[in-house]
């Protein structure tokens, strides 16, 4: 309680309320909780509270996405761990495999990548047999990027008297396979932002743009930022070439952040931008997943998202835990149409009209990723 006092938590977020008495109690967990809504400390807290005293290294796992959502998760749980005297590793692909086999051996916590954590597991530098707490965290993601045989052969080493809690922002499909073949009897739970925090505290813009002026109307925005800012691009080169012409030519300090980049160079570009130092990161899709950074005011998608699902995750940067924030999208003449029914679904057509942006009249049918957002639960 002294951890969470010093970071000025006195309430709880809903999640956290409706999860901490089963987990603590040692039960299974199943939990739809978006990102933001506070669903660390909803298994951080019983996670240490259960393996303090544990001689067990390590005693608890925690399986994430990717390498950035790794040590934001690992920074939460090392500030608890603190005052039990628990250690914390992370493990994710791009550093040295021995270096992180050394940490992990020492740690009573890990948290990792699939990817990684497997590697390490298939050399025998890492044994899980003492595991008692697993967490899987953003189990959606870790499916939707391909991870479902890693996490397989990784759950075959875990014991199977363990404590398993898992978290996504989706329970269905998939997920749902997945929680059913590695928990035991869970205890489920969904739980929303509330209102001010999913909707209230976003804005939500459009901005018709040309090739001609695109970049122009880019800097005015972020000139207006008041705080930090992601810019979101559809491909890596592009993420490159972006920020670099901003620096070049428009006297706007900004680093990149995409797949092909390695660990270090990742890191140094994440810490730039947590701290302030750069305020504009250009980033794509996949390099941002589980970007938890405070501060962010402005979310523009230079680029508009191919699927509804990635402008849920891009514009869900900012606004967070009641901060306002505003996510700004570009239109080119070409791709009135696409934003204009991605508009329409999100629930955002108000703002597109006032604009003064008209999707051209189409007789298509709605596309398939709508029809999967709308199909209810098999389950």
């Amino acid at each position: 309680m002294r951890a969470l006092a010093k970071r000025n938590i006195t309430k709880p977020f809903a999640i956290q309320e409706l999860v901490l008495p089963d987990a603590l109690a040692g039960l299974d967990i199943l939990a739809k909780s978006p990102t933001g809504s506070g669903k660390t400390l909803a298994f951080g807290l019983p996670l240490i509270a259960r393996t303090a005293g544990s001689n067990a290294r390590p005693a608890a796992l925690v399986m994430v996405p990717t390498r950035e959502l790794a040590v934001q998760v690992a920074e939460e749980l090392t500030i608890l761990a603190n005052a039990t005297n628990l250690k914390v590793a992370t493990v994710y692909g791009g550093v040295s495999l021995t270096a992180q086999a050394k940490r992990a051996s020492h740690a009573h916590v890990i948290v990792g990548t699939p990817g990684r954590l497997f590697d390490l597991i298939d050399r025998r530098l890492l044994s899980l047999e003492a595991v008692s707490v697993l967490v899987l965290d953003e189990a959606d993601r870790m499916l939707d990027m391909g991870f479902r045989p890693q996490v397989d052969r990784i759950l075959k080493r875990v014991p199977t008297n363990r404590q398993t809690m898992l978290f996504s922002a989706t329970l269905d499909g998939a997920v749902s396979e997945l929680a059913e073949q590695y928990t035991n009897n869970p205890a489920r739970y969904e739980a929303e932002l509330p209102a001010d925090l999913a909707k209230g505290d976003i804005e939500h813009t459009f901005v018709p743009v040309t090739m001609e002026d695109k970049i122009d109307v880019l800097v005015d925005h972020l000139n207006a930022a008041d705080k930090l800012a992601i810019v979101f691009v559809r491909t890596k080169h592009g993420a490159d070439k972006l920020a670099r012409k901003l620096g070049k030519d428009k006297n706007v300090t900004a680093v990149a952040m995409h797949g092909n980049m390695t660990q270090n160079q990742r890191e140094r570009a994440l810490f730039q931008f947590s701290t302030g130092r750069v305020r504009t990161l250009v980033a794509t899709d996949v390099a941002a997943r589980g970007l938890d950074v405070d501060d962010i005011s402005h979310v523009i998608n230079f680029d508009p998202p191919g699927q509804d699902e990635d402008y849920v995750h891009r514009v869900g940067r900012t606004g967070r835990a009641g901060r306002s924030g505003t996510g700004v999208t570009f239109v080119l003449p070409d791709q009135l149409a696409d934003v204009g029914r991605l508009a329409q679904r999100l629930g955002h057509a108000a703002q597109f009209a006032a604009a003064g942006l008209v999707a051209p009249v189409t007789h298509r049918s709605a596309p398939t990723g709508r029809k999967r957002q709308r199909r209810r639960p098999s389950r």
